[in-house]
């Protein structure tokens, strides 16, 4: 008897902290799930623009009235301090009502967020809803096509201006630039030969990613530039980069929220935007690849630049500071009304342009706007305008005005350009997709009711089939479902899209494919003649490795799925990855403590009458 004693004490102790512990992650995950009882209604929140000069904000009771007069019943309207929020009787009409607010009160910034619905006390563990992709939630796609050649050329042309003013700069005579088919060389004579080193020098200083090959042309010595294959890399990963970094800030400006972007292959970039139905602004604004830049004008050499009144100048090719030390951007009028945009730079860009003022008081300074546009032969080229020249009247700082704008429109968007950024390569929009908000929940519906139809009937065979065995699958299936859907809302990135529905039915499926094959060998076990609790504890024991095998290689195949996959595929991959952990979790580890707990009793009879 001492020994029976010594052996099932450390069996139950461990039995017992096994149960406590899937209890526990249960308990968690159960209640992470619980915000998806309560979905996210969407609020428009309007307040007076923040760049403008006129701080007009209409009433509620006017917004409210201006609504249903349009057909956009108001179901609640709030009045918090400087913004207004109003929530619609059809929320999937936010959008629409955005626009005619918009059209209506131009000077209104209107945003559409979504509001938590769920109990405070969740909403104060930070618990939310599953996130929704386009296809379940509505919204807009984008692809954008990133012109990487483009930007190493443009590059190398600058790279080569520079070299060209460098050489100026330094005196360096006998040492010449020019352009060749890859790139540009800079050519000395003999007797200048030891001037070539400096200019390189300060050339590579400026452009870390140019390799440069120095050789003999007879008596001529000759540097080389041109991007190699690593400074090529370097060079494409900062532009992409930098393209999303830009994109992303573009997005916040329009107040788009829960937008996705992500780099999509080697050049391209995907852009999700739930709940947005009028694609013309973000279109306008995300396609935009314009940049600023402020130049001195040289009356000897230099560089010839169009101004956008007619006619021509020339200009220093380097540049005082350009639109990267940018920090703030906000529109206004001058004296005469006028349109006008006033802008914030950086300490490197405050420190550039009180430098350049100082020492250039009473001459003139242009303004450089430059963007890619395709001409007739389906080409991007870049045209660059002087949109404005002005002599600097005083010594200037971080803080100074670009006037002469076209229309207040167009200081609007340069002053959300350069809030946002400039892009340094151009983009094209290869792909546009609008899923409406009644397709969206058209997608959920039918979605959820795939997933409620093959639950339904796997619960029923599972209870027919396997008898008491198989109520323990099909409490450990619920549990399963439970624990995936507060698995997917706890982890930041989830979202579930149509395809990842398709995942929960596939989990589904892989969950009770993992209880077959254990009871199944219970069954075994049991023809061999042992008593339930022992069968129980050699099915799920003989079962496990096959179980774990199986599982693993589809989760292979689930993370290569979301290595490469994009959009709806990564969706699928998520939740097939996320469901495959739940499955195991559930389906060996939880649907064994309950068998063990239901024969337990039997177990011991058993174990009695053969002692005995």
């Amino acid at each position: 008897m001492l020994s029976f004693k010594k052996d099932k004490k450390p069996s139950t102790a461990k039995f017992k902290l096994s149960y406590i512990a899937m209890l526990i992650v249960l308990v968690l995950l159960a209640i992470s799930a619980l915000p998806n009882l309560y979905p996210n209604k969407s609020w428009l929140h309007i307040s007076a623009t923040p760049h403008s000069e006129t701080q007009f904000l209409p009433s509620t009771k006017t917004l409210v009235t201006f609504l249903n007069n349009q057909g956009l019943e108001v179901e609640q309207g709030l009045d918090k301090h400087s913004t207004i929020n109003l929530l619609l009787n059809e929320p999937t009409k936010s959008a629409q009502a955005q626009a005619a607010i918009k059209a209506h009160y131009p000077n209104t910034q209107v945003k559409i967020v979504e509001h938590a619905t769920s109990p405070t006390w969740l909403q104060d563990f930070g618990l939310s809803p599953i996130k929704l992709g386009l296809d379940l939630n509505g919204g807009v796609l984008f692809v954008l096509d990133v012109d990487l050649d483009k930007a190493v050329d443009e590059q190398l042309v600058s790279a080569y201006l520079q070299a060209k003013s460098i050489i100026i700069k330094q005196k360096a005579h006998g040492v010449k630039a020019q352009q060749t088919q890859h790139g540009f060389e800079i050519n000395a004579l003999p007797n200048a030969a030891d001037k070539l080193a400096p200019v390189i020098e300060e050339l590579q200083s400026r452009f870390a990613n140019l390799a440069v090959v120095t050789s003999y042309n007879g008596s001529v010595k000759t540097a080389r530039f041109s991007y190699s294959e690593q400074g090529r890399s370097s060079f494409d990963k900062e532009v992409m980069g930098q393209t999303l970094t830009t994109l992303r800030s573009r997005i916040e400006e329009l107040g788009i929220t829960e937008a996705v972007t992500q780099r999509q292959g080697k050049h391209r970039i995907r852009i999700e935007l739930p709940g947005v139905q009028d694609p013309s602004e973000a279109k306008r604004i995300i396609g935009a690849t314009a940049s600023l830049g402020f130049y001195q004008l040289k009356e000897i050499g230099g560089q010839t630049f169009n101004m956008q009144s007619g006619g021509t100048i020339k200009l220093d090719p380097v540049p005082i500071f350009t639109g990267d030390h940018i920090n703030n951007a906000n529109i206004g009028r001058d004296d005469w009304g006028k349109p006008l945009v006033q802008l914030s730079l950086d300490g490197q860009g405050g420190d550039a342009m009180s430098a350049f003022s100082k020492a250039n008081i009473g001459k003139p300074m242009a303004t450089v706007y430059s963007e890619y546009s395709q001409n007739a032969k389906g080409e991007v080229v870049k045209k660059s305008d002087v949109i404005n020249v002005a002599n600097i009247a005083q010594h200037l700082s971080s803080r100074f005005s670009i006037t002469n704008m076209k229309s207040q429109q167009a200081a609007a968007d340069l002053a959300l350009l350069l809030r946002a950024g400039s892009l340094t390569a151009p983009v094209t929009i290869v792909h546009e997709q609008t899923i409406g908000p009644s397709l969206g929940q058209e997608n959920i519906s039918n979605g959820f009711a795939a997933l409620m139809l093959g639950m339904g009937i796997t619960l029923a065979f599972m209870a027919l089939w396997y008898r008491r065995l198989g109520l323990i699958a099909n409490v450990a299936l619920i549990l399963n479902l439970t624990s995936l859907v507060g698995l997917m809302s706890l982890l930041p990135g989830v979202v579930l899209t149509l395809p990842g529905i398709a995942g929960l039915v596939l989990t589904i499926g892989m969950a009770v494919d993992t209880n077959v094959i254990i009871f199944e060998r219970i069954k075994e076990e049991r023809r061999q003649g042992r008593a339930p609790y022992q069968a129980i504890q050699e099915g799920y024991k003989q079962a496990a490795n096959t179980i774990f095998d199986a599982n693993i290689t589809t989760m292979i195949t689930a993370l290569i799925l979301y290595g490469i996959g994009y959009g709806p595929v990564k969706g699928f991959a998520i939740t097939l990855a996320l469901g495959l952990l739940t499955s195991v979790f559930t389906g060996v580890y939880v649907s064994k403590i309950l068998s063990q707990t239901l024969y337990l009793k039997m177990g011991k009879k058993a174990g009695v009458k053969a002692h005995a």
